[in-house]
């Protein structure tokens, strides 16, 4: 039975360029290594959690110009995971847009945006590497798309419009930028300058072993569980354009995002790079946000390609800010590390975003001490402050403080116990809120959040998934990953049940998968 359902959902095709007809020529059920791109999608989501999808592009023989490299891979991604995109954004647009008011704004700001960023590829793809790649990204944009109206038209289906298309890839920036253009009123929060943003993302927890015999290296992703539609990506493109890093990578993924968004990123160069999102309290920030900028998924996707080192990543991430999805980034630099012998500076760079400032710093010394955390709150003091962190401390209490939040206080205690893959599933799974004292009976205030278990006022979201990898598995671009909301402890296993007003179109019934391991499996001829 099961074998049966591993049959269904798995797919092949390859895409080849017919540059007479200027069209792209499709072939199902094959994947042929001289094409322009071939690659497989597994739908193994009801079964195991996520979907695998594995694509090469440029990897056959012929040379082909790297927007066609990218084109046909958005083109086959989109082609394969199409109905998975429909899904995922009949699922996520109720949690974003909830007020219609700010539908019109957000797509004048998504087009606007759109347009600026192709008339700089237009004017400066030949002069700049930078905008030469980001009109790559946009060629695979282009690509999702029509991959995706080509499978929609196949099934007599309505094709997703360009704004689904963009919402998806942005859902990061939206948490930021929705808010941002909702017209609001000053009485609603009791001040014109302060707001309370949604749930902050993720967990992430960077370990070094007493000796350095091993670097683990694990993520938690925090959201609504109408997220949980995943896809687990493989991709190998080869890419000729001068500053290339790398064109491969694995992550974590959704359907119809070119991005992780989690993040969690296992890069070619040698790279790894995760990140949690930082409120921003402080809306005053918000007046600095313009279409004339580059979308937080744009600048990362960037910074993945380009940068040859951790201490490079920050300096391309940073150019032309949009000042959304705003977010605390770890860049690990795995050449800089040699495991039972020494960690050089620049292992581990820490970048963070917020409107109008980019900040970083070489924070290998913590790495040699033993660990780094991360829970959604600025270390820069200059940004704490500037986020409005030191304001919501003085009113609010600990939980706005970077040292003695509940989640700082779990990790700093919890941490020396993480000596292998297997502890750092626990620690990154764990919630112990009914007798852990720094978690005050509230099952959010820890590790892997489970808002869905609040006596008063349920919902369900909080942490939904979970990546993990080591050293010598992150060479190799391979992790374990979970997904669905943690059971630790004995925790019941999430249930649509009692939130079946919640869309949840295509989602799991019940959440109780173990981890599966993500290897890549295709190699260039």
């Amino acid at each position: 039975f099961c074998f049966c359902i591993f049959l269904q959902g798995f797919q092949q095709a390859t895409v080849y360029w017919d540059a007479a007809q200027k069209s792209v020529i499709l072939k199902e059920e094959v994947m042929e290594t001289d094409g322009g791109a071939y690659g497989f999608f597994n739908d193994t989501l009801l079964l195991t959690g996520w979907g695998v999808l594995e694509i090469c592009a440029g990897c056959g023989g012929i040379r082909q110009e790297d927007e066609t490299t990218f084109f046909l891979a958005g083109y086959l991604e989109g082609y394969l995971t199409a109905g998975q995109m429909f899904n995922h954004y009949s699922n996520m647009y109720p949690q974003l847009i909830k007020d219609e008011t700010v539908l019109s704004p957000l797509k004048m700001f998504l087009s606007k945006q759109d347009q600026w960023t192709r008339e700089q590829v237009r004017l400066r793809r030949n002069s700049d590497p930078l905008w030469n790649h980001v009109g790559l990204i946009l060629a695979q944009l282009d690509g999702l798309h029509s991959g995706a109206a080509h499978w929609a038209k196949s099934e007599h289906r309505e094709p997703l419009s360009t704004f689904a298309v963009q919402f998806l890839n942005s859902i990061g920036d939206l948490l930021d930028l929705v808010p941002a253009l909702t017209p609001r009123s000053s009485s609603a929060t009791g001040t014109s300058t302060f707001r309370m943003p949604g749930m902050g993302h993720c967990t992430a927890l960077i370990k070094v072993l007493p000796g350095f015999e091993n670097l683990l290296f694990g993520h938690s992703s925090w959201y609504t569980y109408a997220a949980t539609m995943r896809i687990y990506k493989h991709w190998d493109f080869r890419v000729f354009a001068t500053h290339t890093a790398t064109g491969k990578m694995s992550f974590s993924s959704y359907p119809g995002f070119l991005m992780s968004l989690d993040d969690f990123y296992l890069l070619g160069s040698g790279l790894l790079m995760t990140q949690t999102s930082i409120g921003v309290f402080n809306t005053s920030l918000f007046s600095q946000l313009s279409p004339h900028s580059l979308l937080a998924w744009q600048r990362v996707r960037l910074a993945n390609s380009m940068a040859h080192s951790g201490e490079e990543w920050p300096h391309i991430f940073s150019k032309y800010n949009s000042g959304t999805y705003n977010s605390q980034y770890m860049v690990v630099d795995l050449s800089k590390i040699s495991l039972g012998h020494s960690i050089e500076n620049g292992a581990l760079t820490v970048v963070e975003q917020v409107p109008g400032k980019v900040m970083h710093s070489d924070q290998t010394l913590a790495l040699r001490r033993g660990y780094w955390p991360s829970y959604n709150i600025p270390f820069h003091v200059e940004l704490y402050n500037l986020t409005g962190y030191n304001v919501m401390w003085k009113r609010y209490g600990v939980d706005f403080s970077y040292d003695l939040c509940p989640r700082a206080k779990i990790l700093r205690r919890d941490q020396a116990r993480v000596s292998n893959l297997k502890s750092l599933k626990y620690i990154m799974r764990y919630n112990n809120y009914k007798r852990d004292p720094y978690s005050k009976g509230h099952p959010c205030k820890t590790i892997c959040c489970r808002n869905d278990l609040r006596p008063r006022r349920p919902n369900p979201g909080g942490c939904y998934d979970t990546k993990v990898t080591d050293y010598q598995r992150a060479r190799q671009l391979v992790a374990e990953a979970v997904n669905g909301p943690t059971t630790h402890g004995g925790l019941r296993p999430f249930s649509w049940q009692p939130f079946n007003l919640t869309t949840h179109e295509g989602l799991p019934h019940t959440y109780n998968f173990p981890f599966v391991t993500m290897r890549p499996t295709l190699h260039r001829p």
